[in-house]
Formats: C-alpha cells, structure tokens, sequence
C-alpha cells in the first residue's frame, strides 16, 4: 500500500487540492496530522467534500488548533506542545495520502519540523511547486532538502499557469518526474476534482 505525504515548497500553493484529486485517484484514505485555522470547516473537510469514490476513509487530526498560524506557536496560544511521538499511523488496508502544514521547514515544536515528520512516518512525497518568480530556487531547495534526510520523492505537481521554462529546468536538474499540473480553475468541485483524478491516476501508480 502506498504511503504518499503532499507537501508544498511553501504555505498555500495549492496542497490541499492535490491531495484531494490524489485521494480520488487512488480511491486512498487521507489524513492531515496538525490543522491550525479554520477548524469550522477544515482541510480535512475540504477534501472529504471533494472526494466522491466509496473506499476512502477520513481520519481525524492528531493535533487542531484555532489559530491560523505556524503549528508551533498555534500549540503554544493554546499551552500545548506538539510532541512527535503521538504522531500514529492511522491504521488501514487502504493507500493513504497525508497532507502537511505549509513547507518542509515548518515547526512542530522547538526542535521537530514537518520534514522530521516526513521521517518519521517513512513515507513518500510528492512535492506541490506553484509557478511563481523564485518558484525554480524553492522547488529544487525543498528537494536538496528532502535527499539530504534520503527521503524518497515520488514526483512533483505544478499548480498555476503552465511556465514549460520553469518546469522544465526543475525536472530536468532535479531528475523527479512531474507527476501532472493543476491548472487555473473558476472553481474546484469534486466533478473537476475526478476529472484531474482520472489524469493523473497512472502517474501515481
């Protein structure tokens, strides 16, 4: 079974959509380990609304926090410190796609970042790259940081406007493939979510 961890090469460049047409493409369960913000209507919702196949199971978040910031100071508003070792696998059968916080530098705690937890669940990342100027410098960042640890990377997702220049470069001196793209959408339901799901499904094998 798959262990597949999305992670992005910063805060909102579109993580939790790809999870979400992962999730529908391999009919996977989904987990989001630490929500911070918007708890009336979480990531975790966000994708169980998106998601339309029968087999997926939506596990509940290790830690949630009100305050829509970095993990490790939501936890401390709350006089909470996150403590790796409550981090559990959810127990299933199926695939399950775990969803971050942010980037791989996040804190967790004073001394436990998101790419720690990456470690620690031993699982495998796909890499979320938003097509911005700067976006070539973070992506391949994020990927010297992730082969420092022998973390393995699945491949990357490129989310926005289709920049062949940037994404080329990175594919090529990174050699990880891309995966698929997200591209501008009016809105994200969960019929253009099965159609991205139906693209990208033999990628992801």
């Amino acid at each position: 079974m798959k262990r597949l961890f999305v992670t992005g090469i910063g805060t909102d460049v579109g993580k939790t959509m790809v999870a979400a047409i992962i999730t529908e493409a391999l009919a996977a369960d989904y987990w989001k380990p630490v929500q911070a913000g918007n708890l009336d209507f979480s990531d975790t919702d966000r994708v169980k609304e998106l998601v339309t196949n029968t087999q997926s199971y939506f596990h509940p978040e290790t830690y949630r926090f009100k305050l829509p910031a970095s993990p490790h100071l939501a936890a401390a508003v709350e006089n909470i410190t996150i403590n790796p070792s409550l981090f559990n696998l959810p127990e299933t059968q199926n695939h399950l796609i775990i969803e971050g916080a942010g980037g791989l530098m996040v804190p967790l705690n004073d001394h436990f970042l998101i790419i720690d937890l990456i470690a620690q669940l031993q699982a495998e990342v796909i890499l979320v790259s938003q097509n911005y100027l700067g976006s070539i410098n973070h992506t391949l960042l994020s990927v010297q940081s992730l082969r420092q640890r022998q973390i393995p990377v699945k491949g990357i997702i490129f989310n926005g406007p289709p920049t062949p220049a940037s994404e080329d470069y990175i594919t090529g001196y990174s050699g990880i493939p891309k995966l698929g793209a997200l591209l501008p959408e009016t809105e994200i339901n969960p019929a253009v979510v099965k159609q991205y799901a139906a693209q990208w499904k033999a990628f992801l094998r």
